[in-house]
């Protein structure tokens, strides 16, 4: 979308938008939003977002990167946390020099608003804070009516990186939950240079030949060695939740949350193919409309 499109988005989200949606479901999927009897995956995170998650101040807490803290923290404890540096409601407060070598800067009400700092004597903290402001200054997902960013108290907060040992990004594990039971997951590998995987695999590690947004790395990837723990702490945090994507690392042992996603690519991006929107959909059996609204 452009800018201008973008903005008349917005602008109609606000009124309608139930309508906003079908009309992006049709042009970016194909097929039109069944509001009634919503089967596939994207049909029912539409669904949800529409009709179960919006207004849920526990939905918006846990889209807030600040806020989902201590969610994790009460529900599966502080050990699956990244060490927090701070937060700021401006740039121009970030104290830079009680900041470790190596950080990550980001703003919590959105996604793919990251600074990833390897030394903090090279990074131009000029450019740095008028990226950071004018991410601040964005209200994500609005064109797409994504409800539960509305309401965030938007900051910019800084934590420690995950490291790894082949010096590329951790790979993400997503798993998608219905009620705290984990129904499939895919991992995103090789997130650098434009050269990002995606591998949808079943809960038994079998690989599914389905794209969805960008390549596959191919049945290469090896299970973790605590992937039944990392399954058990998806469920308890996706337990209140019909449908929620729950993002995992996993270095060196050591499991850590991501973060929770309602929206997996706001529920607009297709599957390759095509009937994988609606196996998802079956895998993650809930009837939706028959879920109830969230505090």
């Amino acid at each position: 979308m452009n800018i201008l499109v973008k903005k008349a988005a917005s602008i109609a989200a606000k009124i309608s938008p139930e309508t906003v949606t079908k009309v992006l479901f049709k042009h970016f999927l194909g097929y039109p939003l069944n509001m009634k009897h919503p089967r596939t995956l994207n049909e029912k995170m539409q669904y949800l977002k529409l009709r179960v998650y919006k207004g849920s101040r526990l939905v918006s807490d846990c889209v807030d990167k600040v806020k989902v803290r201590d969610y994790v923290a009460s529900t599966v404890g502080e050990k699956y946390l990244t060490k927090l540096f701070g937060t700021w409601k401006n740039a121009k407060d970030i104290e830079y020099d009680k900041l470790p070598e190596e950080f990550v800067l980001k703003c919590n009400h959105g996604s793919g608003s990251n600074i990833i700092c390897n030394n903090k004597e090279s990074l131009d903290r000029k450019q740095a804070n008028e990226r950071l402001d004018s991410w601040l200054g964005m209200d994500f997902g609005s064109h797409r009516a994504e409800l539960m960013y509305r309401d965030i108290d938007r900051k910019i907060l800084c934590e420690e990186i995950i490291n790894t040992v082949d010096g590329k990004p951790p790979k993400d594990y997503k798993f998608f939950c219905c009620y705290g039971k984990a129904k499939f997951l895919f991992v995103a590998s090789d997130r650098y240079d434009n050269n990002t995987k995606f591998d949808y695999y079943d809960m038994d590690w079998n690989w599914i030949p389905v794209k969805n947004g960008h390549p596959n790395a191919g049945d290469v990837l090896e299970k973790p060695s605590n992937f039944d723990e990392m399954i058990a702490v998806a469920e308890k945090l996706s337990k209140p939740f019909p449908l929620v994507r729950v993002d995992l690392y996993n270095e060196n042992g050591k499991i850590i949350f991501g973060e929770l996603t309602f929206l997996h690519f706001a529920g607009l991006t297709p599957f390759v193919p095509k009937e994988y929107d609606l196996i998802f959909g079956d895998m993650a059996d809930v009837d939706v409309t028959k879920c109830k609204g969230i505090e």
